[in-house]
């Protein structure tokens, strides 16, 4: 679909894992990883790097991938996707993490789905089911509670929706019904929703919960979540790429 273009913010500077696009991960670079998997979007006409890192830009050059510089004083990758998009003729911009070398190009298509079905949802993301309980108490492990259309009520990092004790114990089968989702870090938007919502000052649960998309939320716009079976494991720290190397590549 030419009108849907894939950005990879990909930054050098990384807090946690400094140089994390660049680690070699069974041969490649992670952002090499990444790069292939956006490009079997089936969906998707066009694939960028962004990045504010002359070593990135060379090495995502070399693997022959489009690159974009930015400006290096972004506060996030939502802002360094949406300068990338102030450039670009596209009605849909997808912004897919640079640390998700094992992300699912279904996963892609599927979030993308919506926005093109319906012309009134101006963002779009993915969750899946929590399957063990240890994530429900994990902050690094975002929830997301959903109406019945599958949009999003709210995302926290604490467990919601809470279920009251002496609720559960009356009746656990009532407690295993209640879904629980994990948001997957996964955004697809309107060109021109993007640009305007990289102009609003951050809000209060922003703030609080340290979670972007809450933005959109306390501002009143629509956040439509996609159900996928599975996440796909991610690189945050060099502990998370030591276990995908022993873990080998995914068979072909």
């Amino acid at each position: 679909m030419p009108g849907t273009a894939i950005i990879i913010p990909a930054r050098y500077g990384s807090t946690r894992f400094p140089g994390k696009p660049l680690a070699d991960l069974w041969g490649k670079p992670i952002i090499q990883h990444v790069w292939e998997r956006a490009r079997q979007s089936r969906l998707a006409g066009r694939v960028i790097i962004a990045t504010d890192d002359e070593r990135i830009a060379a090495v995502a050059r070399g693997f022959g991938a489009e690159v974009a510089m930015t400006r290096a004083d972004h506060p996030s990758g939502t802002d360094r996707v949406a300068e990338v998009a102030r450039a670009l003729d596209a009605d849909i911009v997808v912004n897919v993490q640079g640390d998700e070398p094992l992300i699912d190009p279904a996963h892609i298509d599927a979030t993308v789905a919506p926005l093109t079905g319906d012309p009134t949802i101006p963002m779009g993301t993915l969750c899946c089911p929590i399957e063990e309980i240890a994530e429900l108490a994990n902050p690094n492990v975002v929830k997301v509670v959903l109406d019945r259309r599958g949009f999003a009520l709210y995302f926290s990092r604490l467990p919601i929706p809470f279920v009251r004790e002496e609720r559960a114990r009356a009746c656990p089968e009532r407690s295993r019904r209640v879904a629980r989702y994990r948001h997957l870090g996964l955004y697809v938007y309107r060109r021109d929703f993007l640009l305007s919502l990289a102009g609003l000052a951050p809000t209060p649960l922003e703030q609080a919960e340290r979670l972007e998309q809450l933005r959109v939320l306390e501002h009143g716009h629509r956040i439509r979540v996609v159900i996928v079976d599975r996440a796909s494991p991610g690189v945050d720290t060099p502990e998370d790429l030591e276990r995908l190397r022993a873990a080998g590549p995914p068979s072909p």
